[in-house]
């Protein structure tokens, strides 16, 4: 699905799951965010191929600022529509996951609570296939420093912890012909304002004057565990 159709789409989206649901459809309020279209390329700079994740891994590129990083992940399993809603009660209709098996999703890994983010010396944020001694199912993005725990085959939406919000969604075009994949905008409660607000001397640091530019072009996707030296497991 192309940008327009999923804009278009998003109303009807919504719609259509309340119905299921017996519940009244919200209004779809919170708007897609469009941004540069970036192709999402391996460490050689070829394009990534959907088919070359491995799935229930956490994988991490920045978008759509240097220095706002976001997860991808292929949960093994077809991720259906949702319909969710910001901290400020603005709905939205999440489209799901993309790719053959449509498992294929990304969201913005600034935890909605703090902010914690992974950086190249350590994240207490990640995607978690086994339960740990906190509480932690099986198969959600859990935040240690909190334990605000986001299922995201449903739109990263907060199951557990003081976050108030999903985690912001990046998304996605695959193209069916080359497997490739295009980050074009984010949908959601983006919380990029407070994030460089509150980590503005850090960021300086880490990245430098550009942690706040767009990206452009291309976006380099690791493994968090080769992009991270210390994978926090709580």
């Amino acid at each position: 699905m192309d940008r327009r159709s999923f804009i278009g789409s998003c109303s009807a989206t919504a719609a259509c799951i309340a119905a299921v649901s017996g519940v009244a459809p919200m209004p779809a309020d919170a708007k897609p965010r469009p941004y540069s279209r970036v192709l999402l390329v391996d460490a050689r700079g070829e394009a990534l191929l959907a088919k070359d994740l491995k799935a229930r891994t956490n994988y991490v590129f920045h978008y759509p600022y240097e220095a706002t990083p976001v997860f991808l992940i292929d949960l093994g399993k077809p991720a259906a529509p949702q319909s969710l809603s910001t901290r400020d009660r603005e709905a939205y209709a999440w489209p799901g996951g993309v790719g053959a098996n449509r498992s294929v999703v990304a969201f913005s890994a600034i935890c909605a609570h703090q902010l914690v983010y992974p950086t190249r010396e350590v994240s207490f944020i990640s995607f978690r296939t086994k339960r740990a001694s906190k509480g932690v199912q099986d198969n959600l993005i859990h935040c240690c420093a909190d334990h605000s725990q986001y299922d995201p085959a449903r739109g990263a939406q907060v199951l557990s912890g003081p976050a108030q919000q999903p985690l912001a969604a990046v998304l996605l075009e695959h193209d069916a012909r080359t497997d490739s994949l295009t980050a074009y905008g984010t949908l959601g409660g983006e919380l990029f304002n407070d994030f460089f607000r509150k980590y503005e001397a850090k960021l300086s640091l880490e990245v430098g004057p550009k942690a706040r530019n767009t990206v452009t072009g291309q976006a380099v996707v690791s493994e968090l565990d080769k992009y991270c030296r210390n994978s926090v497991q709580c």
